[in-house]
Parts: C-alpha cells; structure tokens; sequence
C-alpha cells in the first residue's frame, strides 16, 4: 500500500484501524478446529488454523480497518506451515 492508498482509506473509512495478526494455536477458539477438520487434512491443521482466523479477522474488520500487519514471528513459530499461512494471508489481504 502506498502512503497515498492509506490516505485514502483513512478518509474514506474514518479510521486509522490497524490490526495487528498475531495468532496463536493456544488461543484460538474451539469451534474454529471443528470447522477447519472439515475442510483441511490432518497434515495442514496447523496452516489451516493459522489461515482461516486470520482470514476471518480480516473479513470481519475490513469495513473499519486502514492497514493489517501480520507479526512473522508467530507464524515462524510454526514451522514451514506457518510460513505457508504467512504467504497465503499476505496473498489473501492483496486480493482482497
């Protein structure tokens, strides 16, 4: 994003929001690895729980937020899913 995209948004939302995604597997809650049992393999629960709170952060805040800033080192705290979680999310915030 470019200092004058951010402008832009601040005055179009009337926010300077930043959310910062800091995610932690200990946190998370319960239901949220119901749903991701559902739809990942055993082998991907860990870059499917990092995504899809992080992603479902994202949707639920986009109306006010300005900027997101995903903190490396929790997703490199997990290992090569981790920074496959990372990539998908920094994808997933420039598509939407």
């Amino acid at each position: 994003m470019t200092r004058k995209e951010l402008i832009e948004q601040i005055r179009e939302k009337q926010s300077f929001l930043c959310v910062g995604l800091d995610t932690d597997l200990d946190k998370m809650p319960k239901g949220l690895k119901e749903i991701v049992k559902k739809e990942y393999e055993e082998e991907e629960m860990t870059f499917g729980m990092l995504f899809e709170f992080s992603t479902r952060i994202i949707d639920a805040t986009a109306p006010y937020c300005v900027a997101y800033k995903p903190n490396l080192a929790f997703y490199e705290a997990y290992g090569i899913e981790g920074m496959a979680a990372f990539e998908g999310i920094i994808e997933y915030l420039q598509e939407n």
